[in-house]
């Protein structure tokens, strides 16, 4: 791909159950790290890369979400797909492609927060992509984690092709929130509520499934422990920068 992706969704709907009680009152995508809410995070790194339009699906506390949002004087341009009813990550970017246009998008976790290493992410990303991809992936090295990942999602191998665990392998990748995806490949999948699991599963069997391995620092967010932890790593990743 010559060109970034100018659209982009990014999916702020979920309950955010595991960071309770935090997320009792606001939804998780509002909670602060850095002084910021998070949703502002990946929401600048979109607009630096050059993402012009972009796709925020609400559900949980949604009108607080959209207010903070609506009050952004600067791109991207931003439209809401409220959800009644949860229709999953699949299904949300589903029911969104009128929205995105005809061309490969981003598709961002509202708690996805990354720093670059020595090349924009974003850019990276655009440029492994490539006519013979339908999803590409950016993975990130559980072991450079602190906190619980499981086994993992997927191994890579060196022409950047995943795969999924065997039954209680662990291997080295867990998903980092942002992927390209193509909007005529997810057109195929039938509307209602389903998993980005499904995506990526039809796009594995096909071979068009791709990843990249993010070469910055990027924070799971899941627990109000991670969001702590996140608190201290980002605070002494700015201060190092700046010092």
């Amino acid at each position: 791909m010559t060109d970034i992706p100018t659209h982009a969704m990014l999916l702020a709907a979920g309950l955010g159950t595991r960071m309770r009680p935090l997320s009792n009152e606001i939804p998780k995508p509002m909670l602060p790290l850095g002084g910021r809410p998070l949703v502002d995070h990946a929401i600048d790194r979109l607009a630096e890369a050059g993402v012009r339009e972009l796709v925020v699906n609400t559900h949980y506390r949604a009108e607080l979400l959209e207010s903070h949002l609506t009050d952004r004087a600067v791109p991207p341009r931003i439209v809401f797909s409220r959800e009644d009813a949860l229709l999953e990550t699949g299904g949300a970017v589903r029911a969104a492609l009128p929205l995105l246009g005809e061309a490969p998008f981003f598709v961002v976790n509202g708690d996805a927060v990354w720093l670059d290493g020595p090349t924009p992410t974003l850019g990276r990303m655009a440029h492994a992509w490539g006519e013979d991809i339908d999803v590409l992936l950016l993975l990130h090295r559980s072991h450079q984690i602190i906190a619980e990942t499981g086994l993992g999602d997927f191994a890579l191998d060196p022409w950047g092709v995943p795969r999924r665990p065997e039954e209680l392998e662990i291997v080295p990748y867990i998903y980092a929130g942002v992927q390209i995806l193509r909007p005529a490949f997810l057109a195929g999948f039938t509307p209602g509520r389903f998993s980005m699991n499904r995506v990526w599963d039809a796009a594995l069997a096909a071979g068009r499934l791709r990843a990249i391995v993010h070469d910055g620092l990027w924070f799971h967010l899941s627990t109000p422990a991670d969001l702590n932890e996140a608190e201290f790593a980002l605070h002494a990743a700015v201060v190092g920068t700046t010092t």
